[in-house]
This record gives C-alpha cells, sequence and structure tokens, in this order.
C-alpha cells in the first residue's frame, strides 16, 4: 500500500515495490505549492477516470498512469475502498489519487501544511 509523507515544504508519494513494477510507476514528490485542491474520495477505483496507459487494471486495484483529454493521473487504489485525491499544477501529474488507510487525516495534516494561495 501505498504512503505519503509531508514536509514543510514537499508532499512525497511512496509506493510498494510491486506497486512500482505493476503500474510502472516511480516514487512522486512534488511541492505542497503546487496542490491546489485535496478531497477524499469514498470509492478509489470507481473515481478513477480515463484510459490506463501503462499499468495495471483489474476491478479490485488500479496501479499505473490514467489518461484522457488534456489530464494524467497517478493512480494507486483499492475498489470499495477510500481515497485521497489531490490536483495539481505545473507538475508531471494534473490528479493524483492514492489509496490510503486514513485517507481524511492525511487531507486533514495537508490542509494544515499547504501555504495558502
Amino acid at each position: 500500500m501505498a504512503t505519503v509523507q509531508m514536509t514543510t515544504e514537499t508532499l512525497t508519494v511512496q509506493l510498494a515495490r510491486r506497486e512500482k513494477i505493476a503500474g510502472l510507476l516511480r516514487d512522486l514528490t512534488v511541492p505542497l505549492g503546487a496542490v491546489t485542491d485535496v478531497e477524499v474520495v469514498p470509492d478509489g477505483a470507481a473515481a478513477v477516470r480515463g484510459l490506463r496507459a501503462p499499468g495495471l487494471g483489474l476491478p479490485s486495484r488500479r496501479i499505473g498512469t490514467w489518461r484522457r483529454r488534456g489530464e494524467r493521473s497517478f493512480v494507486s487504489v483499492r475498489g470499495g475502498r477510500p481515497a485521497l485525491r489531490l490536483r495539481l499544477t505545473g507538475q508531471r501529474f494534473d490528479t493524483v489519487l492514492v489509496g490510503l488507510p486514513d485517507p481524511a487525516a492525511t487531507a486533514a495534516e495537508l490542509t494544515r501544511l499547504r501555504p495558502v494561495g
């Protein structure tokens, strides 16, 4: 399962080795200033939009890069479980959708740390 670590300046999504292999992804680090929106979604797999390219797309597990017109998403979620969705600006990915043990707590901490503006 992915983990999120935050400092006062950056947010890092760390993937387990099997997630990196299945999704053809690396860990992702972005500046907190690039985060424009934070949202908790009730079902991470149902919130994925677009076409998988590349990655793993099963009904119960989605890991990889999802693309749709004008948007690229970094995804690591399980079906039926809540996930954290982040909207980014000026980064390689426009959206990060990641399943976490307690996405609401992570969203609250991120909202507290994120710079205003």
